[in-house]
C-alpha cells in the first residue's frame, strides 16, 4: 500500500472543557489533525466524546484523583489495541501514560500521550517525578522493540537546553531545568555536547521539534498567564515529539500553532503538530 501522511498533534488542554469554550474546536476543525493526543484533560470519558464528536475514537486514562492530570488518544481511525502500562502500578492509574497502535497502510504506528510530573525541587513531588521519569526511560527500548514506529508525544515538564527556556540562567533551581532532569534528555537523545546529539546518540530518539527548528531558541510552547509572558515570549519548550530513530526519517512536516495573541488562547500550552509519512 502506498505511503499517507498521518498529522498527530500534542496539547496540555488544561481541562478539556474550559479549553473548548475558549476555541479549541474552532482549531481543531481547521487543522486535518489524524491523532489527537491530549494531556491534563480534567473530564470524563464521557466529556470528550460528546466535545470531540463521532467522528473520533477516543481512549482515555483518567486521573485517580478526579480534576487532576488526566491523558487522552483521539483518532480519526480505530486504535489497533492500547496499554496504559509504564512500570510501577501508582504510575498506571495516575492518568500520565496512554500508548495506542494504529494499523496504517500495512505498518502500524504506536503513539503514546505523556503527563511528565510539573514537580518541585526539594519536595516529595520531584521525588515522583524523578520515578516516572525512570519508567520512562526504562520503556522507551521496550516500545522500540515492540515497534520500530514509535512516537512519544505530549507535556514533559523539562526543558532540554538553554534554547528551550527563555530565562534559563533564572531557573537553574527550579523544577523543569534542575541538571537531574536534563539528564534524562541527554540520555534519550544524545547530549548537547556530543556529535550524535538528536541523530541517534543516546537511546537513539529524536526530538522532532529541536531537529526541525535547528540551533535557534524555542519555539516555546508554554507561557504563564501571568504578566506579560506570552507577549515577550518568555516561555518554556516542554511540549514534545520524541520519535524514535525510524519515525523519526518519516517527518515530513512540523509547526508549533502558537496564537497570534493572548486573547486568542485557549490553553497556557500550544499544540505541536506533525506529518508523518506512514505506510509500506
Amino acid at each position: 500500500m502506498a505511503q499517507q501522511t498521518v498529522r498527530v498533534a500534542t496539547v496540555n488542554v488544561n481541562g478539556v472543557r474550559a479549553a473548548f469554550r475558549k476555541g479549541m474546536g474552532a482549531w481543531l476543525e481547521d487543522r486535518g489533525v489524524d491523532v489527537l493526543a491530549l494531556q491534563e484533560v480534567r473530564a470524563a470519558t464521557s466529556d470528550l466524546e460528546e466535545l470531540l464528536g463521532a467522528e473520533w475514537d477516543v481512549l482515555h486514562d483518567p486521573a485517580t484523583v478526579k480534576g487532576r492530570a488526566g491523558v487522552a488518544i483521539a483518532s480519526r481511525g480505530k486504535a489497533e489495541i492500547h496499554r496504559v502500562t509504564i512500570g510501577d502500578e501508582d504510575f498506571d492509574t495516575a492518568g500520565r501514560w496512554l500508548e495506542a497502535d494504529y494499523a496504517i497502510g500495512g505498518e502500524i504506528l504506536t503513539v503514546v500521550s505523556a503527563y511528565v510530573h510539573s514537580g518541585e525541587a526539594g519536595t516529595p513531588k520531584q521525588d515522583d517525578k524523578m520515578r516516572f521519569l525512570e519508567a520512562f526511560e526504562r520503556r522507551m527500548p521496550e516500545l522500540t522493540a515492540h515497534n520500530p514506529l514509535s512516537l512519544i508525544v505530549g507535556d514533559l515538564n523539562v526543558a532540554h537546553r538553554s534554547l528551550d527556556i527563555k530565562n534559563w540562567k533564572g531557573n537553574l533551581k527550579n523544577s523543569g531545568f534542575l541538571p537531574e532532569e536534563r539528564a534524562f534528555w541527554d540520555r534519550f537523545v544524545g547530549a548537547e555536547d556530543a556529535a550524535d546529539y538528536n541523530a541517534g546518540g543516546g537511546l537513539g530518539w529524536v526530538d522532532v521539534g529541536r531537529r526541525a527548528a535547528g540551533e535557534v531558541q524555542g519555539p516555546y510552547t508554554w507561557w504563564s498567564w501571568r504578566g506579560q509572558t506570552f507577549a515577550n515570549d518568555a516561555g518554556w519548550r516542554i511540549d514534545y515529539h520524541l520519535a524514535s530513530p525510524a519515525l523519526a526519517e518519516r517527518v515530513e512536516q512540523v509547526a508549533v500553532d502558537r496564537a497570534a495573541t493572548r486573547d486568542e488562547r485557549w490553553s497556557d500550552h500550544t499544540p505541536v503538530v506533525v506529518d508523518y509519512r506512514i505506510g509500506a
